[in-house]
């Protein structure tokens, strides 16, 4: 009988496979040993098994050209190949991985991409759980796998899962043929090795216990003809840190277990021989994190989850209690029946929040050592972990310190946040600041996952800096842009990142473009993104010279074509107030401004019959708050615009723009009041179920406070207590009232 490979079967970040593992190349004591793997891969072993490297970590692949596709191979301390290969390192035995190569999972999953399935798909452990006697194929590994006592108990039982998950597999044609592909590259990987001269017992085979089987008895090897023939997308590698939250099933990682926290309990107390250890340390975090966190948890009520389990345990033929059966204890036991008490705690007892680390350096691509040389240098490196954290910015020049670089730390920190940000990193979000910090302060929650890594690398297509491929980002976001408001938008853009070549490119394209066809919004949009780059522009270090002629620019053309563009309907209307006001505060921030012109037009929209209402109102608003109109003049524009003659929406509508800002200034004047009640008086009853429609909406915006405020003015012209008023207005419909407003169309009752 030919002599054959030693080949053990394991599951992915099983811990009884990592202690078995190495009981069993203690035993085989081959010269070479193989782990499933890309191939391409062997030659980052070294780097993994660096003793400064702290699992999880994860090899990634991805491709050299756009669109970017990846392919991830993670490990944590407890992953089977993890252990092989650092035993082979220990014992000076060769080591290679020997599955296919990674440009070539990367060529199949590109045409996997294109074509269309048909038909139901397979889902192999769904129907694994339906045959498994917990109905959890989970469970079933653990109880019959990682609590196998030894690693023969463990290389029957992992066999028999292969097999079974092979069995089911070849319902799902596309993942079984995958698969028999790889089988194949690996047999062939077994055959170069004895060409080489390395004798067939001589090679112990790590792999997936669903490999086994075809790796064995699966015919003949794959040929250089036959792997020709696959398809392939030319790729790089780099090793990146991983976190156990990417490890669970949660994140959607096939390979994973639904508990990494909870395994790595597993193998400790296999490496303390204790076999219990992991169920002790799972019922003791749990009341640890609870007690921490403000929660009730005696120890009588643990010792009682820890009865309760292995009374579980046993109810299945166990010995040690399963994952299942700690949890469904510790409910019972310390969350009073509901697991809601405990979700926060499990989470992190059995999840939990590590993240791997590498030593800088180590296979990284350029992109990776610039950012982790930014964090250094911007002393950002107590935030790159899984819990946020806040990150408060001074963006002023620090006058306290010695040296130009610690002056204006903050101002670099917030340039580098940003261009993160372009670059769709997630590691910093910004956050909202009170408008009277706005010129100078930042806020920013920071929080570390695994994604943020692989997006950096990614980025690498884009430039071998963080800032090279922002600037990349940019450029190519402006190159596709037409509209001036989007190429606005990028000029803000490139000033926070603090890159004044692309605030100079960006103008220069503005500046290109012609801006008679843009819209009023669009023009307001631009207006109030290069606004902004003016107003802060000496806090970020820009010279701010070349965009005043082009703002100065967009606002005359804008006071030119506004009066026209407010004869529109009422949807039009909603965005054009919002323009309206966004260059009302353009206007006040900017004495090169034609101010004056700009009051004039809104003087004679705030005037005109034929416009629309509500921007007419919103006119009249500007020019009340910025003491052009008086009370006298805002008494007869009330009657004009509020009488018997004119159609109720109009009239309220009118009132709405006139309300829609400076509320205060607006309840300050008694007039105004006197003047909404008597007009009120004169309408009949359809005519007062308009008003009050259009009127319901006016002071949807209006605070409680506000709304107290106008009762105490209604009170006085009525000549009652104000606090009956407020109660009236702000009471419950009674039957008749909503019987009277019944049929009005899109009348929101709720609000009232």
């Amino acid at each position: 009988m030919e002599k054959q490979p030693f080949v053990f079967g394991i599951r992915h970040l099983s811990p009884a496979g990592a202690y078995y593992v190495r009981e069993f190349l203690e035993q085989a004591d081959p010269e070479l040993v193989l782990i499933e793997g890309p191939a391409d891969f062997t030659d980052l072993m070294e780097d993994l098994r660096a003793e400064e490297v702290k699992p999880p970590v994860a090899v990634m692949a991805y491709t050299k050209e756009l669109p970017i596709r990846t392919v991830l191979y993670p490990f944590a301390e407890y992953s089977p190949e993890y252990q092989a290969l650092l035993w082979a390192g220990e014992h000076g035995r060769r080591c290679r991985f020997c599955d296919l190569p990674s440009d070539v999972f990367l060529g199949m999953r590109a045409v996997g991409e294109g074509k269309e399935e048909s038909g139901e798909s397979f889902d192999v452990y769904r129907a694994l759980d339906s045959q498994c006697p917990d109905k959890d194929h989970e469970t079933f590994w653990e109880r019959t796998m990682e609590q196998a006592g030894d690693a023969a108990g463990y290389e029957r039982g992992a066999k028999e899962f292969g097999r079974s998950l092979r069995q089911l597999e070849q319902r799902s044609a596309g993942d079984y043929a995958e698969n028999l592909v790889r089988e194949a590259f690996m047999r062939r990987q077994i055959e170069d090795a004895v060409k080489e001269g390395t004798a067939p017992e001589r090679i112990a085979v790590i792999t997936g216990a669903y490999h086994v089987e075809g790796i064995l008895t699966g015919g003949s090897a794959m040929t250089d003809k036959e792997r020709k023939a696959l398809p392939s997308l030319a790729s790089m590698k780099t090793l990146m840190p991983y976190s156990y939250y990417r490890l669970s099933e949660h994140s959607g990682y096939g390979a994973g277990n639904r508990a990494p926290a909870y395994y790595e309990y597993l193998w400790q107390g296999l490496l303390r021989k204790e076999p219990d250890y992991g169920a002790r340390r799972y019922l003791t975090g749990l009341a640890s994190f609870q007690r921490n966190h403000g929660g009730m948890v005696s120890s009588a009520e643990v010792l009682e989850a820890a009865r309760l389990s292995g009374a579980l345990a046993a109810l299945h033929d166990g010995r040690i209690p399963a994952l299942r059966d700690l949890r469904d204890a510790a409910v019972t036991c310390m969350g009073h029946g509901a697991f809601s008490e405990l979700a926060l705690a499990a989470a992190d007892t059995e999840i939990g929040t590590k993240i791997g680390s590498l030593p800088q350096g180590v296979s990284q691509t350029s992109i990776q050592r610039d950012f982790y040389e930014k964090l250094r240098e911007l002393k950002l490196e107590k935030y790159k972990s899984v819990t946020a954290s806040e990150l408060s910015l001074d963006l002023r020049e620090n006058l306290r310190v010695k040296t130009k670089k610690a002056a204006f730390l903050d101002l670099e920190r917030s340039f580098f946040l940003h261009r993160l940000r372009v670059l769709g990193i997630l590691f910093a979000s910004i956050q909202s600041v009170r408008q009277d910090n706005a010129t100078w302060a930042e806020q920013w929650s920071l929080r570390w996952t695994p994604e943020a890594e692989i997006q950096i690398v990614e980025a690498v297509l884009k430039g071998d800096t963080v800032e090279q491929a922002a600037a990349f980002a940019l450029k190519s976001k402006l190159e596709e842009s037409q509209g001036i408001s989007r190429i606005a938008g990028i000029v803000e853009e490139a000033f926070y990142c603090g890159m004044p070549a692309m605030v100079s490119a960006a103008l220069d394209r503005l500046q290109a473009m012609a801006v008679d066809g843009a819209s009023i919004t669009e023009i307001a949009d631009t207006a109030g993104s290069l606004s902004v780059v003016i107003l802060y522009g000496d806090i970020r270090r820009l010279d701010r010279t070349p965009l005043i002629p082009i703002l100065s620019q967009l606002f005359l053309r804008a006071c030119l074509i506004l009066p026209g563009e407010c004869a529109c309907d009422d949807e039009a209307a909603k965005s054009l107030a919002a323009a309206v006001s966004r260059l009302q505060t353009v206007s006040v921030a900017h004495d090169f401004l034609d101010r004056q012109r700009f009051l004039e037009v809104l003087g004679r929209i705030a005037a005109r019959d034929d416009l629309n209402t509500r921007l007419s109102g919103l006119a009249a608003s500007i020019l009340l708050e910025q003491g052009i109109m008086d009370s006298e003049e805002l008494g007869r524009e009330v009657e004009r615009r509020l009488s018997k003659g004119i159609p109720a929406e109009l009239g309220a509508g009118w009132f709405a723009g006139l309300s829609s800002r400076n509320h205060y200034a607006l309840i300050a004047r008694l007039t105004l009041w006197e003047k909404l009640s008597g007009y009120l008086d004169t309408l009949d009853e359809e005519e007062f179920k308009r008003a009050l429609l259009f009127l319901r909406r006016a002071f949807a915006d209006f605070s409680s406070m506000e709304k107290d405020q106008i009762a105490e003015n209604l009170g006085e012209i009525w000549q009652v207590n104000p606090e009956q008023v407020s109660e009236v207005l702000g009471g419950t419909l009674t039957e008749d009232a909503m019987e009277m407003l019944e049929g009005l169309e899109d009348f929101d009752f709720g609000d009232i």
